[in-house]
């Protein structure tokens, strides 16, 4: 058994640098695929929105496997559960390259979902435990590293592969990486003594319907979340029945969870405040985080004109910020209150995205970059307060029941964020559509003057009045959506920056975090 394996002592930064390997290609994963999605469609004969089973199917599998990493390490090991995991996704990545159709790479991206969610909170347990108190605030920096910059990075790495390469490669570099992190695993990584071990022998049973209950959930948490605005809500049939399924399946998890003597999540840890108030700030931490990502982007290729490849060069300078800072933040962790770089983080990111707001259909390229930094610069500041504070009273062998809990939050924060910002933006664009269009009748003079104008300059090339006057209403009507969804972008960026500064009061609910000596 790997925990009972005596063991040589290793760096423990080497260990972290071999765990984070495979956590950060699986993070990748979550991104990776969304700028391929017209290419996956037009070469396996499918539609685009078909194709987007690609991003859910995944999302979803990695929801259900997330906060059980704890409970399936108990039963076999975490070194052993780790490598199973990162087996799992290598091979499905290697299947979902050689997909023939589109229903057997959303099988495969079910299955690597399943293979990669656990590695997030097993790596991030594996982490926290390697490094001596001392050094957590290190370990968290490191982690936060790798998955907030993979977020980052995987639009810009997946459009490049898929413009320069074919979308399989997207899914085939994850299996040099895989089989790099199993042997160094295998070589370098070893269960800690803390970590308790449960027994089949010793009377303990697998908890099949309570993994069954939180599948149900989940699932219909995540198809609710991620297919709701594209199937606009509670007008589609599956919607309501996967809200259906959310409500009741994760409330009966909570009752039933509280109950066992060995639940698959354990609830319990959140009856530290430290832990609970951190939690729900991961929740916003991902609501502002990949909804700004989500938004962004969209802003830049709809309304400015940027191609992918230029939209990621305004986001890619704010995940290098985030790069930089973490370990400056890890090392202010000594000396200043981690409350207090929670709070500098909020109105940083605050702050950036208040500038978003004031964007217009001129804004420049140093200003968008600008705006972009100022809002990573606040979320570098975050991560890693959070998770110092998080893990304080955490006892060392409950480090993966609670590191799932974080991680489940956080990507459930994200899809919250992607689904209510893609939700607003389409409501206030509607809005704003109606608004301006009354100001659309022969009796405003700015509509006047502008018909008048652009009909006379077309009828001084050769186009007919009849002709002239249409399509100068067609330049005032697409001029017109334009405005509104830019207001749209600047409203929807204006109630995330509002987000931040609604959840400061929170800190002072934390108690005082330990400095780091």
């Amino acid at each position: 058994m790997p925990s009972r394996t005596p063991h040589r002592v290793v760096n423990p930064w080497l260990i972290a640098m071999v765990v984070m390997l495979a956590t950060f290609m699986e993070v990748l994963d979550t991104s990776v695929a969304n700028v391929a999605l017209p290419h996956i469609a037009g070469n396996l004969s499918a539609t685009v929105d078909e194709t987007t089973w690609v991003l859910t199917s995944y999302l979803v599998a990695n929801a259900i496997v997330l906060p059980m990493g704890g409970y399936l390490s108990s039963l076999i090991g975490r070194k052993r559960f780790y490598m199973i995991c990162v087996t799992i996704f290598t091979g499905s990545s290697l299947l979902c390259g050689l997909a023939p159709s589109l229903p057997w790479l959303i099988c495969f991206r079910i299955l690597q979902g399943l293979g990669g969610g656990a590695l997030q909170p097993t790596s991030q347990a594996i982490l926290i435990e390697t490094f001596p108190d001392e050094g957590r605030a290190a370990a968290s920096a490191l982690y936060g590293m790798g998955v907030m910059f993979a977020p980052v990075l995987g639009p810009v790495l997946g459009g490049w592969i898929t413009d320069n390469y074919s979308w399989h490669w997207i899914f085939l570099i994850n299996i040099p990486v895989g089989i790099l992190s199993l042997v160094l695993t295998w070589r370098m990584v070893f269960d800690p003594p803390t970590l308790k071990r449960v027994s089949v022998r010793d009377g303990f049973r697998v908890d099949y319907l309570g993994m069954g209950i939180i599948t149900l959930g989940l699932a219909g948490l995540e198809i609710f979340l991620d297919e709701g605005q594209r199937r606009d809500w509670f007008a589609s049939g599956l919607i309501t029945v996967s809200a259906v399924v959310a409500v009741v399946g994760l409330a009966g998890a909570v009752l039933y969870l509280l109950k066992k003597d060995h639940p698959i999540i354990d609830l319990r840890l959140l009856k530290d405040r430290n832990f609970a108030v951190a939690t729900f700030m991961m929740f916003v931490l991902g609501f502002v985080l990949y909804g700004s990502l989500a938004l962004l982007p969209i802003f830049l290729q709809t309304l400015l004109g940027y191609t992918a490849s230029l939209s990621g060069r305004i986001l890619s300078p704010g995940g290098l910020v985030i790069l930089m800072m973490m370990p400056v933040v890890a090392s202010l962790m000594r000396k200043v209150d981690a409350r207090l770089l929670i709070a500098c983080g909020f109105v940083f990111c605050g702050l950036g995205l208040f500038w978003m707001a004031r964007f217009n259909l001129q804004v420049d390229f140093p200003t968008a970059v600008s705006a972009r930094l100022v809002q990573s610069f606040g979320l570098a500041f975050l991560f890693v307060p959070m998770n110092v504070i998080a893990f304080q009273n955490v006892a060392p062998g409950r480090t993966t029941y609670a590191s799932g809990i974080l991680n489940l939050v956080r990507n459930v924060g994200g899809s919250t964020g992607i689904a209510l910002v893609s939700t607003i933006l389409a409501r206030r664009s509607q809005v704003h559509q109606a608004n301006l269009v009354a100001n659309l009748h022969p009796a405003s003079l700015p509509y006047q003057r502008f018909m008048t104008g652009i009909t006379q300059l077309l009828v001084s090339r050769g186009v007919s009045v009849a002709d002239a006057v249409r399509k100068a209403q067609g330049l005032a009507y697409g001029s017109l959506q334009r405005q509104a969804a830019m207001m749209a972008f600047a409203d929807t960026f204006w109630v995330m920056a509002v987000l931040c500064f609604l959840f400061l009061p929170l800190i002072l609910l934390m108690h005082k975090a330990r400095l780091i000596k």
